[in-house]
């Protein structure tokens, strides 16, 4: 159990950090001397970094060892954490998201290489399980940690938890995690990092600039249809290389590019929600980030309860039935995050988001799994790698969208500054996106998956 210990702990510095920010980020907007949802660009930026770099991380790992590769990335992104601690204009806290972005490239993707290479497929549902309940303790302690050191303390010290914990990250990777690298690793495809690397990161770049007055517009229509146009390129690139950067033709694999694609959509919705909740209960209904905290955190409270049943209820249901009924409940729950108001009890939203929190983490231990459903050994890390990257780029995107329909909203409704009426269009919109995560899922076939929960049983 060590190294999926080891690995949790790398991702609770992501979690946290990602929902510490979300909590922190009208403060940290006030003191910047922007609005809170131009500070998007700061979550765009760290999605940015992930999709420029996760591509060479199963490649990394294979060439210069996990161990290596595992140990650099927590390096990276401790340093990335202390530039958002001292930052003092919005482009070097931007930069300095970016920089995290870098190392949580490395860290989480290699990690799950390692934890998928050690670990019989007989026994994958329940690691998955094990192995995300400490790294959801980030959710749970990061929105009130970080909504309390914002309220009563300096946004600035959120950043510093990092630093602590980076370390032990580090001591624990030294000690325990076993120096394996691929003897035959294949040449990086340098023309496929740089069209599917430059192609997301001017995309997701552009996409995050529309409505902030930040960049005249055609700047951004350019950048937009210069990540377009690379990402083709990318694409036409992969179908000619015999061992392109992310190989497109695993998506072939049924379970495999359904997982990719509704899961896409799923994270569309589900990455938009931490930005879009704590935001809403501050600036739309008054509450402090302490209090937004409160509530934020309670659906990872409903998450880690779901992640002890997951196995449990995959089994007796099977996957396609489970990730359709589940994926209308968590649009529902989404959608219904749009009627809270200043007069909602404390104590109903965070008996609504605790449920709330149920859903999603099924759904998401059904797509980390299923993924390696129907793959041989030798595809781990390309299928690590390209369901990292769309992974990462879905939850971006989501964050971006609903930027872009909260300042519609706001426009059309005629409001100088955000109220809390702005927010229910931008809380279905995400809704409906999970919804649509349906239709991919369910063209898979009944038994789908069925040598997860099969040998689980066994096991």
């Amino acid at each position: 159990m060590l190294v999926p210990l080891i690995v949790a702990c790398a991702m609770l510095m992501e979690s946290m950090d990602a929902t510490v920010i979300t909590t922190s980020l009208p403060a940290i907007a006030h003191e910047l001397g922007y609005s809170p949802v131009t500070l998007k660009l700061a979550l765009t930026a760290y999605v940015a970094g992930l999709g420029i770099f996760i591509p060479i991380s199963g490649w990394m790992a294979d060439r210069f060892g996990a161990r290596r590769v595992f140990s650099a990335a927590i390096v990276v992104f401790m340093a990335g954490s202390l530039g958002c601690a001292v930052s003092q204009t919005l482009t070097g806290f931007v930069l300095a998201r970016f920089l995290q972005g870098i190392g949580g490239a490395m860290m989480v993707p290699v990690g799950r290489i390692v934890i998928f290479r050690t670990v019989p497929k007989s026994e994958l549902i329940r690691a998955i399980g094990y192995l995300t309940i400490p790294a959801l303790l980030g959710p749970v302690i990061g929105p009130p940690v970080g909504g309390f050191i914002t309220t009563y303390f300096d946004w600035r010290w959120i950043f510093l938890i990092n630093l602590p914990l980076s370390g032990l990250g580090l001591w624990l990777s030294s000690r325990y995690l076993q120096a394996w690298r691929e003897e035959n690793c294949p040449p990086l495809d340098w023309p496929g990092f740089l069209l599917s690397g430059i192609g997301s990161a001017l995309a997701m770049l552009g996409l995050a600039l529309v409505g902030t007055g930040l960049v005249p517009a055609p700047w951004i229509g350019l950048l937009c249809a210069g990540g377009a146009a690379l990402l083709i390129g990318y694409w036409r690139h992969a179908e000619r290389t015999e061992e392109p950067l992310l190989d497109l033709r695993l998506l072939r694999i049924p379970t495999l590019r359904a997982s990719v694609l509704g899961g896409s959509f799923f994270r569309l919705g589900l990455g938009a929600t931490p930005f879009l909740l704590p935001l809403s209960l501050q600036v739309g209904m008054g509450h402090n980030a302490f209090v937004a905290g409160l509530v934020t955190c309670a659906s990872a409270v409903g998450a880690i309860t779901m992640k002890t049943i997951a196995a449990a209820v995959l089994q007796r249901f099977g996957y396609r039935r489970v990730m359709m009924v589940n994926a209308c409940l968590s649009a529902l729950v989404l959608a219904g995050y749009g009627l809270f108001t200043a007069a909602t009890p404390l104590w109903l939203m965070m008996a609504v988001v605790l449920f709330g929190g149920l859903f999603p983490s099924l759904q998401f231990t059904c797509l980390n799994t299923i993924i390696y459903a129907d793959i041989t050994d030798q595809d781990i890390s390309k299928a690590t790698s390209l369901t990292s990257v769309m992974q990462q780029l879905s939850l971006g995107l989501g964050v971006t969208i609903a930027g872009l329909v909260l300042e519609g909203s706001s426009r059309l409704q005629g409001h100088a500054t955000l109220v809390s009426g702005d927010f229910w269009p931008a809380f279905v919109i995400i809704g409906l996106f999970s919804l649509l995560s349906v239709l991919p899922t369910r063209r898979l076939p009944a038994h789908a998956g069925h040598t997860l929960t099969a040998q689980a049983e066994q096991g």
